[in-house]
């Protein structure tokens, strides 16, 4: 018994598929399925003026934020490795590495509060963004 691939391959060898509306244009991704009619326009045409829904340029901020102080650390630790290796005095390179895993705490504790807000935000639960743990980002850092 045939499946439903040696259908569409039979179909395809007959040129059934040869006038589709649409054939050699690229498929739009932008509209949302789930979203009425009279409102793709809506959001397409805000879209096409550069804006966004605020929590989608909160959830943008909320990642640049995050890429900063993770940039931040690995700076940090990449001082560290080589100041280290330098001969700096250890108890100097320890104050400067604990300085540094503070202030990246520090961003992360307001970065998760950001993400706390943003959670209330979002219109469904798969929108949300999960916290950021600190030390699970710090052991990933000083492992590499």
């Amino acid at each position: 018994m045939p499946n439903i691939e040696d259908h569409i391959h039979k179909a395809i060898e007959e040129g059934k598929f040869d006038d589709l509306p649409g054939k050699g244009k690229p498929i739009r991704w932008d509209d949302n399925p789930f979203v009425e009619a009279d409102w793709q326009l809506a959001f397409r045409m805000l879209r096409g003026a550069g804006f966004a829904l605020p929590w989608m340029d909160t959830r943008k901020e909320i990642e640049s934020q995050l890429e900063a102080a993770r940039a931040a650390l690995k700076r940090a630790w990449d001082w560290k490795q080589t100041a280290m290796t330098a001969g700096q005095p250890p108890a100097f390179v320890d104050d400067e590495w604990q300085r540094a895993l503070g202030a990246y705490r520090e961003q992360i504790a307001e970065i998760n509060h950001r993400i706390f807000d943003y959670n209330l935000e979002v219109p469904l639960p798969r929108f949300q963004r999960p916290p950021v743990d600190a030390d699970a980002e710090i052991t990933e850092v000083t492992r590499l």
